[in-house]
């Protein structure tokens, strides 16, 4: 009897889900890059940084290792934080239309 082997590569991993621009307090912004497991985050004050997905009790909850950093999104609305976790750095964002 043959067995049948199916392969899966890490490609789908690799594509993105969504790409969203966030309009955040203060005049600050967010670009989000959704995958199955991760974000991909451009933040307007120019860094760049990538975050796995962690649990979360409501929204999707993203943070790095240490938890200094931690990115919400829930429906088309995102937060982030640094440090204190009451204290949002990047507030009320809601989803931009897209152009």
């Amino acid at each position: 009897m043959l067995a049948s082997v199916c392969l899966v590569t890490g490609a789908i991993a690799d594509e993105p889900i969504s790409e969203v621009k966030y309009a955040c307090a203060d005049g600050k912004s967010i670009e989000a890059t959704y995958y199955p497991e991760k974000v991909e985050l451009k933040l307007s004050d120019g860094r760049e940084m990538t975050l796995p997905q962690t649990m979360s009790g409501s929204g999707i909850r993203y943070a790095n290792a240490d938890e200094s950093f931690v990115f919400w999104s829930k429906g088309n609305t995102a937060f982030a934080t640094e440090g204190d976790p009451n204290t949002p750095t990047f507030a009320d964002c809601v989803e931009q239309p897209k152009s």
